[in-house]
């Protein structure tokens, strides 16, 4: 593999902040070191919902970065509601019980003009740039990320045109992700959507994906082989963190509607009213991208004096947050569509030294990470007495200044491990 180019096909990269970013910044960030050149192709003008420019030092100094124009709807959109395009752009939906004409003509329009997503445009341009560059530079392989998933397209014209091993990597399912029902999609677009996804999983060499319940889904579409890399770790230079004076419960990322927590709300009210200093401790952080919806829940709830709305940091804050907050939150969708989701932040919570509380449907994939790496307790949507008996549990050892996680077997996941991973598949092609 000495030497060996690979073009790298990605919507998301500095200064895009957010989870999509990491993984394949990570990637180049390590190929490198085994001895493979990474070749990076990005738009020039992208619509980021979430800009973190601090990541741009993150870049490996040895990537080619290629760029060209990409026309988005998005951009046209913000002229009619900036606020409504940038949330939908982050995949914040809002409940459907309230949502506006606006939002529902937003929806329609996502869901059934831009097939499979709204970057579809940038699809035939890349084609044709991107044909003649492979051809110039003798690259014979080519990674595609998504979502956005209109990008897979681009490897599969790619692949009829040239002689070349694609590999599709999806960081999230396609017709299966949770917003996809949201997206009031016509017979028409269900059925066209489910067509592309089959046509991709069907031509790439090599399918990979995040998770082993996406491995599952995908292989009852296709026979191509499918290999699991999760996302991961890296190792972050940030200054040792004094922890919170409060009992303090973090969640970073973005808080959707359909994630908001009753059983954690109902909990934590109720040992405000049962434990005598509770609430002088407790303190709800929220890093992120917050809906409304949860924000209505939690002042409905009587738990506005106890938050602490710190809205979207960067990257390097949020890692500061992670190892100093005493408890970390990680909640996913009660349904059986995201049972295949394992947040990107997980790996990084896992890292931290704090102890996560995760709440999640059923036989969830990320539930097994956790328990075992001892890094934290998970719990089912229907078990509200024993998150509140957990919570108990971690409340008491922060008063006697004993709570910490003691993680085991994370090497496992860390970035640089998780490349050599990649390398190996690469190799095998």
């Amino acid at each position: 593999m000495e030497n060996k180019k690979i073009l790298i096909i990605t919507y998301y990269w500095p200064p895009a902040g957010g989870p999509g970013v990491q993984r394949w910044l990570k990637f180049v960030k390590y190929l490198p070191d085994f001895g493979v050149q990474p070749i990076v192709y990005i738009p020039e003008n992208p619509t980021y919902p979430i800009v973190d420019k601090n990541l741009v030092n993150e870049v490996s100094e040895k990537a080619i970065i290629l760029k060209q124009k990409i026309f988005e709807p998005y951009q046209l959109a913000s002229f009619l509601s900036k606020n409504k395009t940038k949330k939908m752009n982050s995949g914040i939906i809002p409940n459907q019980k309230k949502q506006s004409f606006l939002d529902k003509t937003f929806l329609w329009i996502r869901g059934n003009l831009f097939i499979p997503d709204a970057r579809v445009f940038w699809v035939k341009s890349s084609v044709a740039f991107l044909e003649h560059y492979i051809v110039a530079n003798n690259i014979d392989t080519i990674i595609t990320s998504g979502p956005p998933h209109s990008l897979h397209l681009i490897g599969l014209e790619l692949k009829q045109k040239l002689d070349l091993k694609w590999f599709a990597d999806f960081r999230d399912p396609w017709t299966t992700i949770g917003y996809h029902k949201s997206l009031r999609l016509s017979n028409y677009a269900a059925r066209k959507h489910k067509k592309l996804e089959s046509q991709v999983l069907n031509a790439a060499d090599t399918v990979i994906v995040t998770s082993k319940t996406t491995k599952t889904e995908f292989e009852a579409i296709t026979r191509q082989p499918i290999a699991v890399i999760t996302n991961g770790y890296d190792t972050e230079e940030v200054e040792k963190q004094v922890l919170d004076a409060k009992f303090t419960m973090a969640h970073i990322g973005s808080f959707l509607s359909e994630r908001n927590p009753l059983i954690l709300w109902e909990s934590l009210v109720e040992l405000i009213q049962e434990l005598p200093g509770f609430k002088a401790h407790l303190e709800i952080k929220l890093i992120g991208a917050v809906s409304q919806e949860v924000l209505e829940t939690m002042l409905h709830f009587g738990l506005n004096p106890y938050l602490n709305n710190l809205g979207y940091l960067s990257h390097a804050e949020a890692i500061a947050h992670q190892r100093k907050s005493q408890v970390l939150l990680l909640i996913e969708i009660d349904s059986e569509d995201t049972k295949s989701i394992i947040p990107g932040k997980l790996f990084e919570y896992m890292v931290s030294n704090r102890p996560i509380i995760a709440i999640g449907p059923k036989d969830s994939d990320f539930a097994e990470i956790i328990t075992t790496t001892n890094t934290g307790v998970f719990l089912k949507y229907s078990e509200k007495m024993k998150l509140k008996s957990v919570i108990l549990e971690f409340y008491n050892q922060f008063l006697e200044g004993k709570l910490q996680s003691n993680g085991v077997g994370l090497q496992h996941y860390s970035r640089k491990n998780l490349t050599k991973q990649l390398v190996s598949l690469l190799n095998k092609m």
